[in-house]
């Protein structure tokens, strides 16, 4: 596949012969990319040039990234994270946010065009990721770039924004006058969903460090508990119609579940579904996490009355679009604490593991 330059060239038909992109020397064929050859540490990725732009399905857009975040997700597979399904297609792309131009779309794309700035998220197993000068993402993922933001603050939003979503609107279904609980509050995800659940009319209380404290009641929680300082049991008082777990060791999920009133929900972010794959293998790993996903569910909905579930994210142009309108309105943001050239990803990488920076990371394309 090769990316027009000529605004003329605005669609890739779906099968396209060689020998036709052959013949338009403004076309090019390839890029650079962060591409992970093995699992490792920071210093196992690897900028390349002349990685190929494979060619366009009829539902896809090609983004040409100008900046794109280092998600927990990122780090995670880069140590090993989800080998059942990545290491027999190494050498992967990492990357899941992205906010950019659109530098073609497949024939069948209508609601974005050339040119236009966008911003959107792929799923989390994607295997050719966002860390790379062109990034393709279904029409699904990306939605246009609200002006107020600049790529940097946008590629923050949505892969956070969308798994937060999933949780509060797809799986608990949020109404006005709930109470809500979230557990890790100071990160991307839990910062996201306060800012979902004190739109949608909730009264929102969450747990966090002591730096993330006025941020938290900024974006207008009710309460903020500092975890380390305080008995977070004692702190918080009455129970709560959906918890929403972003640290998910058993001491949280214990706290969290105790918290509900029956018929709340509880979603944890760290499902044991890759964990279990990994460790076993794809054949034996998924059924048996199912297994104890459905043990899980069963055990809570009938000793307590509430909903378990596994949380992750997914694509949803719903509510894509709607987060575009929250950031649009100033009602939706993620603060990035520091920005690295896509030339130092490994220092991205390296200052993330040893948790240098604690909030959003993002890596510049120029």
């Amino acid at each position: 596949m090769r990316i027009p330059s000529n605004r003329r060239f605005t669609r890739i038909t779906p099968t396209p012969s060689a020998s036709s992109y052959r013949r338009l020397k403004s076309y090019v064929s390839d890029c650079r990319a962060v591409l992970l050859p093995s699992f490792g540490g920071p210093h196992v990725l690897e900028l390349r040039s002349h990685v190929p732009v494979p060619p366009l399905k009829p539902h896809e857009v090609l983004v040409r990234a100008r900046a794109v975040s280092v998600n927990p997700l990122d780090t995670r597979i880069r140590a090993g994270y989800g080998r059942s399904i990545f290491e027999r297609l190494l050498p992967v792309i990492l990357g899941r946010d992205v906010s950019g131009e659109v530098a073609a779309v497949g024939a069948s794309v209508r609601s974005v065009s050339v040119g236009e700035q966008v911003f959107g998220a792929l799923h989390p197993t994607a295997v050719r990721g966002t860390y790379t000068d062109y990034a393709i993402l279904s029409q699904e993922e990306v939605t246009p770039k609200p002006d107020s933001l600049t790529h940097v603050e946008a590629s923050a939003i949505p892969f956070a924004a969308l798994t937060a979503w999933r949780a509060l609107k797809s799986t608990a279904r949020i109404s006005e006058g709930q109470r809500i609980l979230v557990v890790g509050g100071g990160g991307a995800v839990g910062f996201a969903a306060i800012q979902l659940a004190v739109v949608g009319g909730c009264s929102v209380v969450t747990t966090c460090g002591s730096q993330s404290i006025e941020r938290m009641l900024a974006a207008g929680a009710e309460q903020a508990v500092d975890y380390v300082a305080e008995d977070v049991e004692l702190a918080i008082k009455g129970k709560f119609d959906a918890v929403l777990d972003t640290i998910g060791v058993p001491e949280t999920e214990r706290m969290g579940i105790n918290f509900l009133k029956r018929g709340g929900y509880y979603m944890t972010l760290q499902g044991e579904a890759a964990s279990l794959a990994d460790r076993y293998g794809l054949a034996i790993g998924l059924p048996a996490a199912t297994a104890f996903l459905l043990k899980k569910q069963l055990l809570y909905r009938y000793s307590r009355g509430i909903e378990y579930s596994w949380t992750y994210m997914r694509a949803d142009l719903e509510g894509l679009i709607e987060i575009r309108k929250l950031c649009e309105s100033g009602k939706m943001k993620i603060p990035v604490d520091k920005t690295f050239p896509i030339t130092q990803v490994k220092e991205a990488h390296e200052a993330k593991d040893k948790k240098l920076i604690p909030g959003k990371v993002v890596l510049e394309l120029d």
